[in-house]
């Protein structure tokens, strides 16, 4: 059992049966009584948001979590197919569990799976990726008073909020974590 004071961003765990990933965390104390703990959380198999409010020394159930590294292969329909980089086994995982991730995945990127009794719940990217500009909005000549951004579709599908300057064919680098436009590469 894990207290739930020890819930913070990235703690997996079980409740009512389903595994969640806490994505934020917050602690709130008044002026008297316990202590409230609110989180946002990601159902790790349906993909799923909750919220959900705990009182101060509650528990919720800990859990194992194995980790292998692997690389990204391909795409089919809506799942994504990996490469176990030791054994070549090729875990598949659906994209409404991936989340935002998705957009993140190159072929041959390397990131961790985390496995829940053999069962592939959950991906663990790099911190930066390196992706390709295919397209890219016109920047407006003087517009430049203020630090003024565009919006530009990467080879992913995604779109990131860039400055002016990147154009169609840059490489930019992005932040996984955020989905914010990092540097030009």
């Amino acid at each position: 059992m894990i207290d739930v004071n020890d819930l913070r961003k990235g703690v997996t765990f079980e409740m009512d049966g389903q595994l969640f990933k806490v994505l934020e965390y917050s602690h709130n104390k008044t002026g008297r009584g316990n202590a409230n703990i609110r989180i946002k959380a990601r159902n790790l198999r349906t993909g799923a948001n909750i919220e959900r409010t705990f009182n101060s020394g509650l528990s919720v159930q800990d859990v194992s979590l194995d980790y292998q590294n692997v690389s990204f292969l391909y795409k089919e329909g809506d799942t994504y197919i990996f490469m176990d980089n030791e054994t070549y086994e090729q875990p598949a995982i659906k994209e409404d569990i991936l989340g935002e991730s998705a957009g993140f995945l190159t072929e041959g990127m390397e990131c961790k799976l985390t496995f829940y009794r053999n069962e592939p719940i959950d991906i663990e990217l790099p911190t930066t990726v390196d992706l390709k500009v295919t397209w890219a909005d016109v920047a407006v000549r003087g517009d430049t008073a203020t630090g003024v951004t565009k919006k530009v579709r990467v080879e992913t599908g995604i779109e990131i909020q860039c400055p002016n300057f990147v154009k169609e064919g840059d490489t930019i680098r992005v932040d996984t974590r955020s989905g914010e436009y990092v540097t030009r590469v």
